[in-house]
């Protein structure tokens, strides 16, 4: 895989190999580790296209920022739905990419060996105005996402 660096034992993905390898290996899943607030208020991205359901499981609460307790159990069983095996290939996505990253490590540490993290995330860093989705991430990318 290109365009990729290691942090901490998981890949950090760039959002358009992201796209692509989920369009290559029909296998693959998208996971939003992002809040019940974001996924309805900012967007979530869209695989309709690519025949596939986005996997949406909360690593931390919305309000106060608790992690999820059951972030791993809860998304196990997500992945068993789909009969998501120990090598599926996992790609992991928040708002700009610490939460993602911590919630693939988690996953990598629960026996997941394909776990990467989406570089950028969903809507990327601020720009110099303080607005984000237009510097980097899934939405600047021209990735398709939608509102819930």
């Amino acid at each position: 895989m290109a365009e990729k660096e290691q942090l901490a034992g998981v890949d950090d993905v760039a959002v358009k190999l992201t796209w692509e390898s989920l369009k290559k290996d029909p296998d693959s899943l998208l996971i939003d580790v992002r809040t019940q607030a974001e996924w309805a208020f900012v967007g979530v991205p869209d695989l309709s296209s690519l025949g596939k359901t986005l996997v949406c499981v909360e690593w931390q609460h919305f309000p106060g920022g608790q992690l999820n307790p059951s972030f791993a159990s809860q998304l196990e069983s997500e992945l068993a739905a789909v009969a998501a095996g120990n090598d599926t290939e996992l790609f992991f996505i928040c708002r700009s990419g610490g939460r993602s990253l911590h919630s693939a490590q988690a996953m990598t540490a629960a026996g997941y060996r394909a776990c990467h993290n989406v570089a950028g995330g969903f809507e990327g860093p601020f720009d110099s105005e303080a607005h984000r989705g237009l510097v980097a991430g899934w939405k600047a990318a021209g990735l398709p996402w939608v509102q819930r």
